[in-house]
């Protein structure tokens, strides 16, 4: 999504014609969520997608015709389809697609949405049945995973977070350790104690990572995570290191319930060995935790594929 508004704003700067397709709503789909948008220049150069599929083409066409006219076009694309000769997926629902001009207020917008340090919001045109409403579209800033110590499985869940339009945040208190040069793909260190840093870091969307292996910067890391509405406490090391963190947290009047927050050892259950697999692991547990996803094979789940979401304007 960053870099749709990235180079839509390019787009206009240098007033290359275009327009914009953003999802509004779906139906019995989740293709992508509610607000994802796509933008479409003239010469037909595109940038992101909306989950339509073989029906992309549709879209394109829409929104050429829009940069030229400015006309709003409102498409609904019926996703039931499934033959070989037109390639449709056959997923069934459909999908509410609004295709719009930007006007000279976007500029700011699309700043701010291609920066990811604020929220963004925006109006777009949403002329369903006939109306002349609008989707209040919000693009969220950039979310951050916390991770205490600065050691090269924190550099590895970097690279992955960042895929996931996470920024991550380093804490260590070893100077040495705490070096850009060691961790090129964190977007920030603090050399600090994770006690003076995390009460004011930690929130309900901060998850939180501790690899350090020192219980002298695991348990006050730890104390301050349960303490925090952070919605991942995880914890690495083996079995045995897990149970001496959680006995002296224990000891410290944390109870079962607190304690039962921690995921430990933290990560899925993928098999891996290496430092990237552990990473993949750690990155999509807390997916997982966030998404209310299992953690399981989609093979063996008998829930559907995509949770459903609430047909409103929403955060992404």
């Amino acid at each position: 999504m960053r870099a749709v508004f990235a180079r839509a704003l390019a787009w206009q700067r240098s007033r290359v014609p275009f327009a914009i397709a953003t999802l509004v709503g779906r139906r019995d789909a989740a293709a992508a969520e509610i607000g994802t948008s796509m933008a479409i220049a003239l010469d037909g150069s595109i940038v992101g997608n909306v989950g339509a599929g073989c029906y992309e083409s549709d879209i394109v066409e829409a929104a050429r015709a829009t940069a030229v006219d400015g006309r709003v076009r409102d498409l609904t694309i019926d996703l039931s389809g499934d033959d070989l000769l037109t390639g449709s997926s056959g997923c069934g629902g459909s999908l509410d697609i609004s295709v719009w001009k930007p006007d000279e207020a976007f500029a700011s917008f699309a700043q701010r949405a291609a920066e990811g340090r604020d929220d963004a919001d925006f109006d777009v045109p949403d002329g369903r049945n006939g109306s002349r409403g609008v989707f209040h579209l919000r693009v969220s800033k950039r979310r951050t995973i916390v991770v205490v110590g600065a050691t090269a499985l924190a550099n590895e869940l970097a690279e992955f977070a960042r895929r996931l339009d996470f920024r991550t945040l380093a804490i260590d208190p070893r100077a040495a350790f705490a070096t850009s040069d060691r961790l090129p793909a964190v977007d920030e260190i603090m050399v600090a104690w994770p006690d003076d840093v995390l009460p004011i870091l930690l929130g309900e969307t901060t998850p939180l990572v501790v690899l350090s292996h020192d219980p002298k910067i695991d348990l006050p890391a730890l104390r301050c995570g349960l303490r925090s509405s952070a919605p991942y406490v995880g914890l690495l090391g083996s079995r045995r290191a897990q149970r001496s963190r959680r006995d002296a947290l224990q000891e410290d009047g944390f109870d079962e319930a607190d304690i039962a927050r921690i995921y430990g050892p933290a990560g899925l259950d993928l098999g891996g060995v290496t430092i990237a697999e552990t990473a993949l692991s750690i990155v999509a547990e807390i997916v997982a935790t966030a998404r209310g996803g299992g953690g399981g094979t989609l093979a063996a789940s008998h829930h559907p594929i995509h949770r459903r979401e609430p047909e409103l304007a929403k955060r992404i």
